[in-house]
């Protein structure tokens, strides 16, 4: 056999896996999912009930009004990142994680427990004095940052805490709350893996459609 003939063959080879590997296997991929799992393949994108888009279910998003079930904590807080006044450059580095403070540094103890000050301005109210204020049982995951900062989970046991203040807030009955907390938490992965995580904002949209 010819080394040209060698020659042709591999070139034959590698043009026929290239295309099979770049081209018909990601179409195909990509046709498969939108087919069988359109709204995961687009980004799992939530709509509210006037048909506007406000977010994923994949990302987590800051909820602080007592109306609301709130969320984690999050260093990044991308939803809120202003264009126009995006002074820690959220939007311009699209990083996430977490604050990577460590249990005994100061800026992370007055962020959870507050910090005092004769001036108002650098005083600080932590969260664990916020929640508590509002009638709010602390949670570590109602206190404390995901690996990501973007987790858009809670636990059952976080969104329950919330409940009567949400109740209150709305004039609903504390037991419309529980099921639409149901409704909106994942189980365990094929049932053994991870924990079962209330995905905020489906809660919080839930909520806003239902009726007194």
């Amino acid at each position: 056999m010819s080394f040209t003939r060698e020659i042709g063959r591999a070139v034959r080879t590698t043009l026929v896996l290239w295309i099979i590997t770049a081209l018909i296997y990601p179409l195909a991929m990509l046709a498969f999912g939108q087919i069988a799992f359109p709204f995961q393949a687009n980004g799992s994108i939530l709509t509210d009930a006037q048909g506007k888009t406000v977010g994923s279910a994949l990302i987590g998003q800051p909820f602080t009004s007592d109306r609301y079930f709130n969320s984690r904590p999050s260093t990044t807080n991308y939803s809120t990142a202003d264009p126009q006044k995006d002074d820690a450059g959220i939007l311009k580095t699209g990083v996430s994680g977490a604050s990577n403070l460590a249990p005994s540094n100061p800026d992370l103890i007055d962020r959870i427990k507050g910090k005092s000050d004769p001036n108002p301005q650098k005083a600080i109210e932590g969260d664990i004095p916020r929640l508590q204020k509002a009638g709010v049982k602390p949670t570590a995951d109602l206190i404390y940052t995901s690996g990501s900062s973007l987790d858009p989970h809670i636990s059952p046991e976080a969104a329950r805490a919330q409940i009567d203040r949400v109740a209150k807030a709305r004039g609903l009955q504390p037991g419309q709350l529980e099921t639409l907390i149901a409704q909106n938490t994942d189980g365990r992965f094929l049932g053994i893996f991870g924990e079962p995580g209330t995905n905020v904002l489906k809660l919080n949209l839930a909520l806003d459609g239902l009726k007194k």
